[in-house]
């Protein structure tokens, strides 16, 4: 395993007021297309039971609902193959042309859902054009992450990347409360059959203006000035990057799919389990766990910077260890307030799970980028994230509510969690490269 590299001059020195205002606009660039896939998913997720009796027939709701949201799960399992694709892109093209055709491609398939025609209207048509424009969205947005990651830390100052790298966790939660709040607004302002007849299209053809926005921001920046430097030194651009991330960085990717199998348990039975757990067993009003799950998703946007900021200080292995423990330690103390079953310790139970995630969501968001060489980078982290992160991320809410189901108690998620997180100790403790500062140019670790 080597040694961390010394900082370069980069490191050392206070970069210009221009060079940072051209960060600043890398980070705009990356952390739009983050904000308009989860706004997407946000969106249909909250939809799907007006969704449901437009695409599917009416005999059993129930079951329309469930078609709904599997379709999401079957999109999911494209992802991985969708990332390493646009993986492969990226490291031959480079990041800005693939990371422009990500955007396009997610606004017109989002766009194009509100247009569909209905069940009533094709028949059976009607849900597999659905499923085919989820399909290709999962497609794309196993790519779009990691991309953009990249793409912000290549941009960033080398003693400030987690900070940069916060940013594109931030857009995904601030879509996703975009996309709720959008739908919630369209349940208002549309009702009754207004809303199910061609309200719904509505939140779903915003995807176009917002993608136009990120299009423009995203022409106006010039490619990431590392991946010019290794393209210039004859050295990123190889034929085949899939299987030279195979061959030379397998390592780095064990090692991420360790730590970020941890993470994607840690938010998804966070936000997509626990509200329902809230409704379904504790009894708590829907509104209430949702605005509960809203308050807390709140409170960590914020914080998620800071955390950026003491990572660039501490380094990368000291904020993941401090994740895994809280994970075994707050987890199951955050589900024993909870059991209260008021509004308040719903917030409250929600904020004390939030202490995990400020040490983990945004520092796993930035090794995604950092554990591996610039020649491979897009390529391997597409296909370490999207193996581990995108199908522990669309598996977690099935198996929590199946673990409750069969043990009846919620503590057997906690150690469904705490397995993930004893793994991922072991991972970064004894097979992780410190990244702190690294070289972006070079490996990880030693073969």
């Amino acid at each position: 395993m080597s040694a961390v590299a010394p900082p370069t001059a980069a490191a050392t020195h206070e970069v210009d007021p221009e060079k940072r205002k051209e960060i600043r606009r890398a980070i705009g660039a990356g952390s739009v297309g983050n904000f308009v896939e989860q706004f997407d998913y946000g969106l249909y997720g909250y939809m799907a039971p007006v969704l449901a009796p437009a695409f599917f027939p009416e005999s059993n709701q129930a079951v329309a609902v469930l078609s709904t949201y599997a379709i999401i799960a079957v999109a999911c399992l494209f992802r991985p193959l969708g990332g390493t694709l646009v993986g492969r892109w990226g490291d031959r093209v480079g990041r800005k042309k693939t990371l422009l055709w990500t955007i396009v491609l997610m606004g017109v398939t989002t766009a194009l859902i509100g247009a569909l025609p209905t069940y009533h209207q094709i028949g059976i048509l009607a849900p597999l054009l659905l499923l085919f424009l989820r399909v290709v969205q999962g497609m794309v947005s196993g790519g779009e992450y990691v991309g953009a990651v990249t793409f912000i830390v290549e941009w960033a100052e080398p003693n400030r990347r987690a900070y940069y790298a916060s940013y594109a966790s931030n857009s995904c939660f601030v879509g996703i409360l975009a996309g709720a709040g959008t739908a919630a607004l369209a349940s208002w302002l549309f009702q009754g059959p207004s809303l199910d007849s061609w309200g719904w299209r509505i939140p779903f053809l915003l995807a176009l203006p917002l993608s136009a926005v990120g299009i423009w921001l995203r022409r106006r920046i010039e490619e990431s000035p590392e991946f010019v430097r290794a393209t210039e030194d004859g050295a990123v651009v190889v034929k085949a990057p899939i299987r030279e991330a195979l061959r030379t960085q397998w390592r780095p990717m064990l090692a991420f799919c360790g730590i970020s199998i941890m993470a994607a348990i840690l938010s998804y039975s966070w936000v997509t389990f626990y509200p329902e757990y809230l409704t379904g067993t504790l009894g708590l009003p829907r509104w209430m766990a949702l605005t509960s799950n809203a308050i807390s998703i709140a409170v960590l946007i914020p914080m998620l910077p800071l955390a950026g900021i003491l990572s660039d200080r501490i380094g990368r292995k000291p904020m993941l260890i401090a994740g895994a423990v809280a994970c075994i330690v707050l987890v199951p103390l955050a589900f024993r307030v909870g059991e209260q079953g008021t509004f308040g310790a719903a917030v409250a139970s929600q904020l004390i799970y939030i202490v995990p995630e400020f040490f983990l969501t945004g520092i796993v968001t930035v090794c995604a980028a950092e554990l591996f060489a610039t020649r491979t980078r897009f390529s391997a982290s597409a296909i370490a994230y999207n193996s581990s992160f995108s199908i522990f991320m669309g598996i977690t809410p099935f198996v929590a509510a199946l673990l409750v189901t069969t043990f009846d108690t919620i503590y057997a998620v906690w150690a469904y969690l705490a397995v993930a997180a004893v793994m991922a100790l072991v991972v970064v403790s004894a097979f992780m490269t410190e990244t702190y500062r690294s070289h972006l140019g070079a490996d990880k670790f030693a073969r």
